[in-house]
């Protein structure tokens, strides 16, 4: 089973295409090869086959979007293609991309600020004050001036799993630092924190300009490096920013049979 290794702002995927995975990969498999000990380490897996991109997170479940893995996905098929501009087929629908060197930006589409993933339906709110935002998957998007010193995993972990959120939910917390940036931390649907997030980026820029805490275009500082989102009027997002091949791999004849027993 051959993968390459990629990130974007150091939120890591490993890219399989689809011709090279010998197995199914269930949600036991998924997390053994993403095990940062146990697998190669990542923060989820881009099945590619030809446009089509399937994204599974590191605890095996589907995601319906993610930022930093199109622009990795579009960097993949951009070099094995030789083009720079493409659409990709992802769960949420039709995704463009542009290809500039190590550089990617891809149309996000349109956020909403409500949708059936947000269900408040009586009981305690899941944070004091927070903003909901869709980009096709679900963000609990809330300010936190003590961003940097947030135990993320005691503080996001409940709120993922807040029967508001009928499909769980991406948290993310941000706090602004200048006119046209903010500060963000992520605790990611299936994942836990990363090191950064491309539609939790996304929608934290959302939240910051509806709110009025921020100007488009938004630089959203992650702990793995800035990434740069676009707001419209209409709330539609274009998001750019840095994608890196790190290396090029194959799993071992044993680690596969391994696979296969789970």
């Amino acid at each position: 089973m051959r993968f390459g290794k990629w990130h974007g702002a150091g939120n890591a995927y490993l890219v399989i295409e689809t011709a090279d995975a010998p197995v199914d990969l269930t949600p036991a498999r998924v997390a053994r090869i993403c095990h940062p000990d146990l697998g190669a380490g990542s923060d989820g897996i881009l099945v590619v086959d030809g446009r089509r991109v399937r994204i599974l997170n590191p605890d095996g479940s589907d995601a319906e979007f993610s930022g930093n893995g199109s622009r990795i996905a579009a960097a993949h098929i951009a070099a094995r293609d030789d083009c720079s501009e493409l659409e990709l087929e992802t769960p949420k629908g039709a995704v463009a991309a542009t290809v500039a060197g190590g550089d990617v930006t891809i149309d996000a589409g349109t956020a909403a600020l409500e949708g059936p993933d947000h269900r408040p339906d009586g009981g305690p709110p899941p944070a004091a004050a927070y903003t909901f935002v869709s980009l096709g998957n679900p963000h609990c998007v809330i300010e936190e001036p003590g961003v940097d010193g947030l135990d993320l995993a005691a503080v996001g972990a409940p709120i993922e799993r807040h029967p508001w959120f009928p499909n769980r939910t991406n948290v993310e917390f941000y706090r602004p630092v200048a006119e046209r940036a903010i500060r963000m931390r992520v605790w990611e649907r299936g994942a836990g924190e990363t090191l950064s997030s491309g539609s939790g980026s996304s929608a934290a820029a959302v939240a910051a300009v509806v709110c009025g805490r921020a100007a488009s275009p938004v630089t959203v500082q992650t702990d793995g490096g800035d990434l740069v989102v676009e707001v419209a009027d209409d709330l539609h997002v274009r998001l750019s920013g840095p994608v890196e091949h790190v290396c090029d791999g194959a799993f071992s004849a044993a680690f596969v049979a391994g696979l296969e027993r789970l």
